[in-house]
């Protein structure tokens, strides 16, 4: 089966869909199907038009509007392509527009991975909502499947409701050899949050984390946050930082790169996703990373993977926003270092069980033929 994936933009460029679509692609290739990948050329530098087998085409773009490629040969290059199925990817609207307007052109069928709904502040607010209210109707009208990854987003979501009869639950996954658990404990008190550092990101609640922060400091002054990722924000992170002194316990990386990763998540005694909005928090795969390299996790319940948590107590899920129990959840984790041993293990135990990519790709080959045999 030939399958085209248009994301707006592509490995190596990260983030949370970026990710999907590079770890679902190349379990797919590994189950014989042919991927094209058909994205932005964004980083610019990067001409690789071969990852792991997946084959991919990079447009040139002429800027970006909210957080999409504007990219003008995508309807022409989709024109010319010969393929079974496209898969494409809100909160997109381009690309999955473009998308749309093909797959019925040349009737082919229409997967839509639903990561997140579209919303901004200030004017991107108003074109969000015009957005919503006319294309991205037709855009979910003319899928033939819509897939979300948890399915309290039905809940959520005001775009969902009415197209409950083409909805599928795909929960995303991880990659489980790459990410795994190092030998040594780690007897510190480091905390680990990963995230963009940019306006479409605050709503992975870096603000509520530093802010609880200064609760934990005066039970465990020698804490230590490690903040991974880039962006316009970060020197507004690190004011704010500074200006609840916490300079010394507030550590900015940067950009993590690929290699580096999986030594981040294990240097750590508790990884946190303190997520605000359940409208744009799509999963959480970072959650996902953790919990497969044994760390526990404390999250809201947001999150896509916060019930399974609860469930087998493999971390601790704390209400959106709430800066108090935030702390407490620290500092339990961090004053019981049995219990961090043992939530790692669970944690790890269930990614294995339910949150592997292989699982995933089976579960999406399985739609895919189903929906291509009709």
């Amino acid at each position: 089966m030939k399958i085209v994936q248009t994301p707006v933009r592509f490995y190596p460029f990260i983030g949370g869909v970026e990710n999907y679509v590079y770890y679902l692609s190349k379990e797919l290739v590994r189950r014989g199907h042919q991927i094209e990948v058909i994205c932005a050329n964004e980083p610019q530098s990067i001409n690789i038009d071969n990852i792991e087998g997946i084959k991919v085409k990079r447009l040139s773009y002429l800027g970006r509007i909210a957080n999409t490629n504007i990219t003008p040969q995508l309807p022409l290059i989709l024109s010319q392509e010969d393929y079974d199925i496209i898969h494409t990817h809100i909160p997109t609207p381009w690309s999955a527009d473009w998308s749309a307007v093909l797959s019925k052109i040349k009737n082919k069928p229409l997967v839509i991975t639903y990561h997140n709904d579209i919303i901004g502040e200030g004017i991107v607010d108003y074109i969000a909502r015009f957005y919503n209210s006319t294309f991205l109707k037709l855009l979910l009208k003319r899928a033939d499947k819509i897939i979300i990854t948890q399915p309290s987003y039905l809940k959520s979501s005001n775009y969902l409701r009415d197209y409950q009869d083409k909805i599928e639950v795909i929960p995303n996954g991880v990659d489980v050899d790459k990410f795994q658990p190092r030998k040594t404990f780690n007897d510190d008190y480091t905390i680990f949050f990963l995230s963009l550092l940019d306006e479409f990101h605050r709503y992975k609640g870096l603000d509520y984390l530093l802010k609880s922060l200064q609760i934990v400091k005066k039970e465990i002054p020698n804490f230590k946050l490690v903040v991974g990722g880039k962006g316009v924000l970060v020197d507004y992170y690190k004011k704010m930082a500074a200006s609840m002194g916490l300079v010394d316990n507030v550590e900015f990386t940067g950009f993590i790169s690929d290699d580096e990763i999986v030594g981040y998540y294990n240097q750590a005694n508790v990884f946190v996703l303190p997520s605000t909005s359940s409208l744009q928090e799509g999963f959480g795969i970072v959650a996902l990373e953790a919990l497969a390299c044994q760390i526990p996790v404390i999250t809201t319940d947001i999150v896509g993977v916060a019930e399974d948590l609860v469930a087998v107590n493999g971390g601790l899920v704390v209400p959106p926003k709430d800066v108090v129990k935030l702390a407490e959840a620290i500092i339990i984790i961090f004053k019981d270092r049995e219990l961090q041993k043992e939530m790692g293990k669970r944690g790890r135990k269930l990614v294995m069980e339910k949150y592997t990519w292989k699982s995933v790709a089976s579960n999406m080959e399985k739609l895919y033929k189903i929906i291509c045999s009709k």
